[in-house]
């Protein structure tokens, strides 16, 4: 085969291959997040996956920030656990300065301007605050990987999010229910309909499995309590 010449000085023998490079990978996981009257609930599955591989089957993807706060985060692992580590020094840091804990609304402000400084090289992180307000009411944060975010009711994230959401739309907030009478889920109905979620979830998504941690956040304080799912 005659050489493909780009000028006479760079002679290219046979095809041209392209050697490209990515910083990012997507680790698979599911997040949900459900705010009651005065409770959070905020779910994570331990499943860790890279393409059709399991690097571990216990790798946490919810974090406790402070005792009215847990983080849930999706997509990329390393980018997770910096995020988190970040967020905790500067909650420390506020701590010292202002002599008290960081409300969760401040955490959700904070986090959107850490996202959004990070906007030209992001944090591929899909991430769901979850906590009680000043005022004791379950307080549900959902955010893009640059920062945006808004206050809901419920949110699923990751992988199976796409399963997940529609099955909460209907059953929190009462959504495409012929004659509903929307009402405040009282914790014990919540902690049902995230085991149902996730097992469900694991039934159709390989990236989602192997046990759910689910975190009870409450004004006095935060509860955790783990529940198998599907190993294969």
């Amino acid at each position: 085969m005659a050489p493909i010449a780009f000028g006479s000085d760079y002679p290219v023998h046979g095809h041209v291959t392209e050697h490209a490079f990515s910083p990012y990978t997507d680790n698979g996981g599911t997040t949900v997040a459900i705010a009651g009257e005065d409770f959070c609930v905020v779910a994570a599955d331990t499943r860790q996956s890279e393409g059709y591989s399991i690097n571990s089957r216990y790798s946490p993807k919810a974090f406790k920030l402070t005792d009215k706060a847990v983080l849930a985060t999706s997509g990329f692992f390393a980018d997770g656990a910096t995020l988190v580590k970040r967020l905790g020094q500067r909650i420390e840091w506020y701590a010292h300065r202002h002599e008290k804990v960081m409300p969760t609304s401040a955490i959700a402000q904070m986090l959107s301007i850490t996202l959004y400084g990070k906007r030209f090289f992001p944090y591929y992180v899909f991430n769901i605050l979850g906590g009680v307000d000043e005022e004791g009411k379950g307080a549900v944060y959902s955010f893009d990987p640059v920062g945006s975010f808004e206050r809901e009711a419920c949110r699923a994230g990751g992988s199976a999010a796409s399963l997940i959401q529609p099955f909460l739309d209907n059953q929190i907030n009462f959504r495409n229910i012929a004659g509903a009478d929307p009402r405040p889920l009282p914790l014990e109905e919540v902690l049902k309909l995230v085991k149902d979620a996730f097992t469900s979830a694991a039934e159709r998504d390989i990236y989602t499995g192997d046990m759910v941690e689910i975190w009870i956040i409450r004004k006095d304080g935060v509860e955790r309590t783990q529940y198998p799912l599907k190993r294969d």
